[in-house]
């Protein structure tokens, strides 16, 4: 899990957030442990029933977009972020709006969370995403649509 900060009072802030860590059953590493396992990319999600996947490709690909993934209801573009506004150009052209797009840290790998673990991790987030100075929380987690939604409700 990778956290976003800013703040303007550091030793309040860290404070803080090793609390959040330590009631939700985590720990907190030192600045920068983690970063590693990430990368700042463009991602935009398309949903299935707008395009196919050979066209969208053919897009992508001529627009500068680095991969294209099945996410079950979606697709997920990937991006360098130097490309993320041309592909984005190049859907818009080919009357393609996206669902959602963004510039994200995206994880290079996945952890599959099932049971309490998943509960545990969710509930962490939530509670770092509740902090003021959190300004985004990115994690490389994998947690089934049914457990977000049992947990959510």
């Amino acid at each position: 899990m990778l956290a976003e900060i800013s703040t303007d009072n550091r030793n309040r802030t860290v404070s803080e957030i090793r609390h959040v860590f330590g009631k939700n059953n985590g720990n907190m590493a030192a600045a920068g442990a983690v970063a590693y396992m990430f990368h700042k990319k463009g991602d935009i999600i398309i949903p299935k029933s707008v395009a196919k996947e050979d066209d969208l490709m053919n897009i992508i690909l001529e627009a500068g977009g680095e991969d294209l993934k099945d996410d079950g209801e979606n697709w997920e573009i990937l991006t360098e972020t130097s490309a993320y506004e041309g592909v984005l150009e190049a859907l818009k052209k080919a009357n393609i709006t996206p669902a959602s797009s963004s510039v994200s840290m995206v994880p290079d790998t996945y952890i599959k969370l099932e049971g309490q673990q998943a509960t545990q991790m969710i509930r962490l987030m939530e509670a770092l995403e509740d902090c003021d100075d959190v300004q985004n929380v990115h994690a490389n987690f994998d947690i089934d649509q049914k457990t977000l939604e049992e947990v959510a409700g």
